[in-house]
């Protein structure tokens, strides 16, 4: 069976990084999200689903924002605060993922986090912003 999938190699990350995120919809996919009020009725699997989407979209944004820090000098506070926060945000992402409401509005709650995050980076240095 021939496969379909096209593996690239980019160890540097550029097409990464070139290829921004659509941010309005990862802020509609958090609104409904954090939006849950007790149990959303919702199968385990699609729950699941949700929150590994929300996973993909949470290293994409680390990955900014550590981009973005990067282009702060070494002893900048704000760079300091983000080290702190990327790897609150590698610790929570590094658990295995659930198929419960709980688990996704916790990954969505990461994800607010670190698009937060990107702002702040983006109103010290403004080049610093990569994700519309």
């Amino acid at each position: 069976m021939s496969s379909t999938h096209l593996v690239l190699h980019d160890p540097e990350g550029r097409l990464e990084a070139e290829l921004p995120l659509d941010r309005e919809l990862h802020k509609c996919l958090l609104k409904a999200v954090l939006g849950w009020t007790g149990n959303p009725d919702l199968p385990p699997a699609d729950l699941q689903q949700i929150a590994l989407l929300l996973t993909g979209t949470a290293r994409a944004v680390a990955a900014d924002v550590r981009r973005a820090a990067d282009l702060l000098p070494e002893d900048h506070a704000a760079r300091a605060l983000t080290d702190v926060v990327l790897a609150e945000a590698e610790r929570r992402l590094s658990v295995p993922l659930e198929g419960t409401a709980r688990c996704a509005q916790g990954h969505a709650r990461l994800v607010r986090t670190l698009y937060e995050r990107l702002e702040r980076l983006a109103g010290v240095a403004p080049q610093a912003a990569t994700t519309p």
